[in-house]
């Protein structure tokens, strides 16, 4: 049993990392909206990208300057996505590597770069590259605060961890920020996230360990189907920790993975609790799956029915929607099998309701974290998945974003 503890500082918790967020109204006057995350030493590196074909200038760079498997430093900017901006956008995204460069005294394929916001217009680039400027000039190890605030958009609260953990004997750190609140389905989602550790590993496991914590975090979260243009997760690890390198598929290998995982999961959920007008937590469940890829798809066509999640907002014991969006999924499933419970109470058992319904039923839905369970009746695999409601608010909100 790993044990982790929680520790101050975010991405700055780990040994040999710092980082700043400034103001430079790209947002507005007011708003941190472009930040620097440098590392003291040449890092393994690791990414995880948006899959939408429509995918933004950043995206593209980053992946490219990843391919060696190495990198020095993250630049970030919110409030325009770069996305959809043609030949320009991509040589935007280059000079913001190139200042963020020349600043650091690094080599521009050294750094990665991404950006978050309004989809469709270009970045105001005298803004930026001043941002990057005074940014660098303010790197600090207690920089974490404002760069998370520098990649919020419609956030409404932070979302961080840095955890410790003993790997070969050694005192081992991960820090962890993300953002996102709606168009959120990850493969990935309107999503950042960038952490940063000190063990010391080889960049081929390094992304191994990012693609399976990934897939049972962030690729296990929904607030409203929309997969975005910017989605990167990315992750430096330092070596600063003085672990023996993990080289192989080994027990230290399994312990990094499963802290990387521990810190993916909790920013996942986060997202899902500050999802756009959200009032509920939602917990989903597949078990009695044929495979976990049948599990995961029952499980994320019940979260992203919209006729579920608006069930759950008001409060409708309509239990139906749930094995429904199941039944549609395409998973395979025994129809005389199936048993649902919600919020621990069973609903559906062989197929059929049980009479939990109605006046109790309502009472169960009105608590604001409900866990979902349903059995398939067709296996043994299962699969977990967070999402939350629809609201008024969730439409205001997106009615609005550019207005």
């Amino acid at each position: 049993m790993i044990e982790y503890t929680a520790i101050a500082g975010g991405i700055c918790a780990p040994q040999g990392f710092r980082a700043a967020g400034v103001k430079t109204g790209i947002k507005s006057q007011t708003k941190e909206d472009v930040a620097v995350i440098w590392a003291a030493c040449t890092s393994a590196a690791a990414g995880m990208y948006t899959l939408n074909k429509m995918c933004a200038a950043p995206v593209t760079l980053t992946k490219r300057h990843l391919t060696d498997g190495y990198a020095r430093a993250i630049v970030v900017n919110s409030g325009c996505a770069n996305a959809c901006t043609g030949e320009q956008g991509l040589q935007d995204a280059l000079t913001m590597v190139r200042e963020t460069a020349r600043a650091l005294d690094l080599q521009p394929s050294d750094i990665a770069v991404a950006s978050t916001g309004v989809i469709g217009t270009f970045l105001p680039m005298d803004k930026v590259t001043a941002g990057i400027r005074q940014a660098c000039e303010n790197l600090s190890p207690q920089g974490h605060d404002s760069t998370m605030r520098a990649i919020m958009t419609t956030d409404t609260f932070v979302k961080e961890l840095a955890v410790e953990f003993v790997l070969d004997g050694r005192v081992a750190r991960i820090g962890g920020m993300a953002k996102g609140a709606g168009m959120i389905e990850p493969n990935m989602a309107t999503m950042l996230s960038f952490m940063t550790t000190d063990a010391a590993i080889q960049p081929a496991l390094l992304k191994k360990a990012l693609q399976a914590a990934v897939e049972r975090s962030f690729h296990a979260i929904t607030i409203d189907g929309d997969t975005s243009t910017n989605d990167t997760v990315l992750v430096l690890a330092n070596g600063l920790a003085g672990n023996t390198l993990i080289d192989k598929e080994d027990e230290l290998f399994d312990t990094f993975s499963a802290a990387l995982e521990h810190v993916c999961i909790y920013l996942a959920k986060l997202i899902v609790r500050d999802g756009e007008g959200a009032t509920k937590f939602l917990e989903i469940t597949v078990q009695g799956a044929a495979d976990f890829a049948g599990a995961k798809l029952a499980a994320k066509s019940i979260a992203n029915s919209p006729l579920v999640k608006t069930a759950f907002f008001g409060q409708d014991p309509n239990w139906g929607r749930i094995v429904a969006a199941a039944g549609y999924s395409g998973a395979a499933m025994e129809q005389d099998k199936v048993s649902l419970w919600i919020g621990g109470h069973k609903i559906v058992e062989n197929g059929q309701g049980t009479g939990f319904a109605g006046e109790e039923l309502t009472k169960v839905m009105a608590q604001k974290d409900i866990a979902v369970v349903i059995d398939l009746g067709a296996g043994a695999a299962s699969a977990t998945v967070w999402t939350c409601d629809f609201s008024y608010e969730y439409v205001r909100i997106n009615g609005e974003y550019t207005t």
